[in-house]
């Protein structure tokens, strides 16, 4: 029923607006507000109404007069986590909400892999489901707020949903990965941490963006139109129906797993991403808001060997670099061949937590980053390859798959998913081993003497275990430049 109501309301706002106060569907009982901020709180009155708000965390009241359309926004002081306040709101008519926490707030955002909730989808499986959902109740600090689908081509200014309290059947339904998320921030910092996710299956980044964004890039949405399928989305649709109704809400920064539905123009996808970082920050008000992108998962699409994914996760590595405050979780090591939505969804949401932890709570000894690459020179005709970041194979599954004794009787690791070429440009698949005193790894192959170049994981989907200690995977990389004959694009 109060679906409905809200419903009603969207499509007939003007006259609801008109007759009495009213709020956004997103403020609600059960809410977190960002702690020691400035939080917007919003809604509609009659027109020139004078309209207050009193918080029972700091007992004061304040005033605030609805413009000529009934439209008013008032910023209110928040302190240190706690709760559960109260906010009572009236122009004659009251509001009163209750059960509400001060804590931490994130967006989280993207498509399927995003949307894929707790429970899984009907035959894809998340892990630790039943578990998670046993254990729901003793994370009570936790609440979630899901955004309803809508895709529209005119701005809304209010949205379908409402804050849950933890419980089996709301974290089932949940964002798996932003549960995992947000779930993780309440055990490292121990406040109360509010979820709002807005996500859509199968949709390209264009729909997320603004009109503005789009229109600054050049995106041609005729051409859009005309060379994608059915269910690639129009420009900005979702941004105006899923994304606007929340701006207002003050929060802390944004999680986004998006892109498997952007491989076919993974060229743009850099200058996409960072353009909608930039927008969304701006819509929020604030251009520091830390931005977490999820390194979109192995899969084998029309072909494993294929190179079309690791084209876009390169842009989504170059994302990271053309707008600060923002960084990459590597989900290397959790695809699946024959699975877009890799079950693993905790051991996603927990390395954006830790992205989190690490820069923007302070946290330490917080295992945030991934190994990255560094550098290579030949030595001996092997490649040998450095990292940003100490790496060592970390299979779990079995330690004995990765091993072998070598000529001085030494147990050596066996790593996987490494490529190396000459100067013919021909990749072949590489031997490769860890040179544990350097961080280092050597890389070799049979008929290739004189190594120029090495790739790692560059394409589809690749088995592999090269992981730090504590389980971060490496990032895909490549040390060439070179353009990626069409043979090899699925």
């Amino acid at each position: 029923m109060k679906k409905l109501l809200i419903i009603l309301s969207l499509l007939a706002g003007t006259v609801l607006v008109k007759a009495e106060i009213r709020l956004p569907s997103v403020l609600g009982d059960n809410m977190v507000l960002q702690r020691n901020s400035q939080v917007n709180l919003w809604g509609w009155a009659k027109p020139n109404k004078t309209v207050r708000v009193k918080t029972s965390w700091n007992r004061k009241t304040y005033r605030v007069r609805s413009d000529a359309d009934g439209r008013w926004l008032v910023k209110v002081a928040t302190k240190d986590a706690g709760g559960p306040y109260t906010i009572r709101i009236s122009d004659g008519k009251k509001i009163r909400l209750c059960n509400i926490l001060l804590g931490e707030v994130w967006i989280c955002s993207g498509q399927s892999n995003m949307e894929m909730p707790v429970q899984g989808f009907l035959g894809q499986p998340c892990i630790n489901a039943a578990e998670t959902m046993r254990d729901a109740r003793l994370y009570p600090d936790i609440r979630l707020f899901t955004v309803a689908r809508d895709s529209t081509d005119v701005p809304r200014e209010d949205c379908v949903g409402e804050w849950l309290c933890p419980d089996p059947a709301t974290v089932g339904a949940f964002s798996a990965v932003g549960y995992f998320f947000g779930r993780c921030l309440n055990q490292y910092l121990g406040v109360p941490i509010g979820l709002i996710t807005t996500n859509w299956g199968g949709t390209n980044i264009e729909a997320w963006m603004s009109p503005e964004s789009n229109a600054k890039l050049g995106v041609d949405e005729e051409y859009i139109r005309e060379n994608w399928n059915e269910d690639y989305l129009p420009c900005s649709v979702l941004y105006n129906g899923m994304v606007a109704p929340v701006t207002n809400y003050t929060a802390k920064g944004f999680i986004w797993y998006q892109g498997e539905s952007n491989r076919n123009n993974w060229k743009e996808y850099a200058d996409m991403q960072a353009e909608m970082i930039r927008q969304w920050r701006e819509a929020w008000g604030d251009e520091k808001m830390p931005f977490y992108i999820t390194q979109i998962a192995p899969y084998r699409y029309s072909g494993a060997e294929k190179r079309r994914s690791a084209m876009l996760v390169e842009n989504q590595i170059k994302a990271t670099t053309m707008v600060p405050y923002c960084a990459m979780a590597s989900t290397t090591d959790v695809g699946m061949y024959s699975l877009i939505h890799e079950p693993d969804k905790l051991s996603v949401g927990e390395r954006l937590a830790w992205l989190a932890l690490s820069r923007d709570y302070g946290i330490p000894g917080v295992p945030a980053d991934a190994p990255t690459y560094k550098s290579m020179e030949v030595k001996d005709g092997r490649a040998v390859i450095s990292f940003n970041n100490l790496c060592a194979p970390n299979d779990q599954s079995d330690p004995r798959s990765f091993s072998w004794i070598d000529g001085q009787g030494q147990v050596v690791r066996s790593v996987k998913g490494f490529e190396i070429a000459g100067a013919d440009r021909k990749f072949r698949p590489a031997n490769a081993r860890i040179l544990w005193s350097d961080n280092q790894v050597e890389v070799w192959a049979d008929g290739v003497k004189e190594p120029v170049a090495v790739r790692y994981c560059f394409n589809n989907y690749s088995e592999t275990n090269l992981k730090t200690t504590l389980g971060q995977p490496v990032v895909p990389f490549r040390t060439d430049d070179w353009e990626i004959p069409v043979e090899e694009m699925d």
